[in-house]
């Protein structure tokens, strides 16, 4: 048996936790069966954005009718398109992994991690073990059971980035920021899209005004059908076939398209790891519980990312790396002072056209919490730059009436994540409130402007 000081198993946001013990002077084990980088650089963030981004293109030049400026797309190289993603992101997978490979200090396992004792692991022909283990293994795409649906075949979140060509028909089963993201991608490159989620609403955990607005806009480009159970997928004449109940109506619905892409949720990879056998709590649906320390129910671990479903996101899982990594270095080192997280003022990004963004609470989330509210909302064309542009799109604050502290702030359009951005900072700050707001020039024109209108609009709502 090899022995370690520290084993972190998944090579996304727990590779900083890795760099940080080898730095430290400890010796490390890292364990990654599938391509190092984790789901962000492999599978997501990066390569979704990298297909977005010339999808966002095609709707500006279309919009541009608007405003006076006739164009249009004469064609779209698909094939350039998804080579420039996997080109970019195999360089870049590469030079992380000659840097793995040239520290000392580091071994990397390339196969999966299953515990067998109590901080003994088993990679391939060998088993490890470490005082302290870090999971950050992740999560895989939820694949929903609906009958026929393995033998009709389907695209998920890893296989999608593959194709060659699109889809000239495409059937999303799932309606949250996935969905809407590759619905976006695969309508601008010419696939006749429909969503059909199981939720009464696109987009559930957005603010309803939002997720609103977002149905009504994405709308123009795909068919969303919400409140949709999916039941059987049949193979007709080439074509996948997926019978779904409206369960507002009772009725049974068809849908038919070349391919079918999977966005129903996520799953935790416990199953695959068996942390249990070494202590370490999972609930019902096979989550890692943690603490607000990141620590498992097992002393010497911690879990971090995807893999405890919490908070979805590389930036969190970062952030959480960041805290696993102080902890563990403190222990190493017989410390006791822990670093504690803090999820008040997580923001998110829906990456569609427009773009969605929010951080904290919703306007839904902050009553029922008992909060007595304040609410200020500043349309785009409120603003002078947003006028400029005839462009939909809102601002939405949601303030604690009482101590002034910023609960929420939610945005829908242009540069959404940058503008959520500002509003997340203030939630950060020593006060948390709208005072540095109000003290502050806004440049004008920008768009900007319709984040001090929506506070500067705050009323009993």
């Amino acid at each position: 048996m090899d022995n370690y000081d520290v084993i972190v198993i998944g090579s996304g946001a727990g590779l900083i936790v890795a760099q940080r013990a080898v730095f430290e002077g400890l010796k490390v084990a890292l364990i990654e069966h599938g391509p190092l980088g984790g789901t962000c650089l492999n599978t997501g963030c990066i390569p979704s954005k990298m297909l977005i981004y010339p999808a966002d293109i095609v709707r500006a030049v279309e919009d541009g009718s608007r405003l006076g400026i006739k164009a249009h797309v004469d064609s779209i190289d698909f094939g350039f398109i998804m080579k420039r993603m996997r080109d970019l992101i195999e360089t870049e997978r590469g030079e992380m992994e000659k840097a793995i490979e040239e520290e000392e200090q580091l071994r990397w396992y390339r196969s999966t991690g299953v515990f067998v004792d109590d901080h003994v692991i088993r990679v391939g022909d060998d088993e490890i073990t470490a005082p302290w283990i870090v999971i950050a293994a992740g999560a895989r795409s939820l694949v929903p059971p609906v009958a026929g649906l393995s033998e009709a075949g389907y695209l998920d979140n890893v296989s999608v980035f593959s194709l060659e060509k699109p889809p000239e028909s495409l059937i999303i089963l799932g309606g949250g920021y996935i969905a809407c993201e590759f619905g976006h991608f695969f309508s601008a490159m010419g696939s006749d899209v429909a969503i059909v989620g199981r939720n009464p609403r696109l987009l559930k955990s957005e603010d309803h005004e939002i997720s609103d607005m977002a149905l009504r806009a994405l709308s123009r480009h795909m068919r969303i059908h919400t409140n949709m159970e999916a039941i059987r997928v049949d193979l007709e004449d080439g074509k996948k076939v997926v019978t779904a109940i409206d369960r507002s109506r009772g009725e049974t619905v068809s849908f038919e398209g070349d391919e079918i892409l999977l966005a129903a949720g996520r799953r935790p990879n416990t199953d695959m790891l068996q942390p249990e056998k070494s202590g370490v709590e999972i609930d019902r649906a096979g989550w890692v519980r943690v603490n607000e320390h990141l620590e498992t129910t097992a002393p010497g671990i911690w879990a971090l990312g995807d893999i405890t479903g919490k908070h979805m996101f590389r930036h969190t899982a970062n952030y959480e790396a960041s805290i696993v990594a102080h902890n563990l270095i403190s222990a190493a080192k017989g410390g006791n002072k822990k670093a504690t997280v803090d999820y008040h003022a997580v923001p998110h990004a829906v990456f569609t056209y427009p773009q969605i963004a929010g951080v904290g609470m919703t306007e839904e989330q902050a009553r029922a919490a008992g909060y007595d509210i304040l609410v200020g909302r500043a349309h785009y064309r409120q603003t002078a730059m947003g006028y400029a542009r005839d462009e939909e799109g809102m601002a939405k604050a949601i303030v604690d009436a009482r101590s002034g502290r910023i609960l929420g702030f939610h945005v829908i359009g242009s540069s959404a994540p940058e503008l959520v951005q500002q509003v997340t900072y203030l939630m950060n700050a020593e006060n948390q409130d709208v005072t540095p707001m109000a003290r502050s020039q806004v440049i004008h024109p920008a768009i900007s402007e319709v984040v001090a209108r929506a506070f500067g609009n705050l009323h009993d709502s």
